[in-house]
């Protein structure tokens, strides 16, 4: 099995920018390519995982999260030939989270913090979730990395900086707290052998 360092998408490679209604408003945060490359050319398993719940709120379809990754990968592909060797998004929400289109209105064990998503990933890509990393700027992706026995680092980019600032109001803390994807990355491949 191999280890892979899972990563959110908004706030962690891209700007948050709240729901992206137009894909060229999609923008990579700077260093984000060269960071994911840095772990392409260790050869480890990089893998997105992201709640998209743009669908579920009726805001765009399916194929406009389609879109934004396809866009996500040529940024890094151009800007440092860096790659995501999987990538993996929840487009459900429970009607009691705010989901109104009835197709994916529902609730469901792949919206984080639930491990759905790690848990496919490690079955189709033959991952090893307890000495793997996932990468986040909110709550929910540090409790999803220790539900799932993963390490759990959070980038002060996005969200991050609100979450420590006294809004983290889960039980969980980060297992590292770093100011970006790259510092993320660093302290990443300090800890593998």
């Amino acid at each position: 099995m191999k280890r892979a360092v899972f990563l959110d998408r908004d706030g962690v490679l891209n700007i948050e920018a709240g729901y992206i209604h137009k894909v060229e408003d999609l923008h990579l945060i700077p260093g984000v390519a060269q960071a994911v490359r840095r772990l392409n050319d260790r050869q480890i398993f990089c893998c997105l995982v992201s709640n998209q719940s743009g669908p579920a709120r009726n805001y765009y379809p399916v194929s406009h999260v389609e879109a934004l990754h396809k866009r996500l990968c040529q940024l890094l592909e151009n800007e440092a030939g860096a790659k995501l060797d999987a990538l993996y998004y929840c487009p459900y929400l429970s009607a009691a989270e705010g989901g109104t289109n009835p197709e994916f209105t529902r609730y469901t064990t792949w919206r984080k913090p639930n491990t759905g998503m790690l848990v496919a990933a490690a079955w189709e890509q033959d991952l090893d979730l307890q000495n793997s990393f996932m990468v986040g700027d909110k709550a929910t992706d540090v409790d999803l990395a220790h539900n799932a026995g993963c390490t759990g680092i959070l980038v002060q980019t996005g969200y991050g900086e609100s979450v420590l600032s006294g809004e983290y109001q889960h039980h969980t803390k980060p297992d590292f707290i770093t100011p970006n994807l790259a510092t993320a990355v660093e302290w990443i491949l300090q800890h593998f052998d």
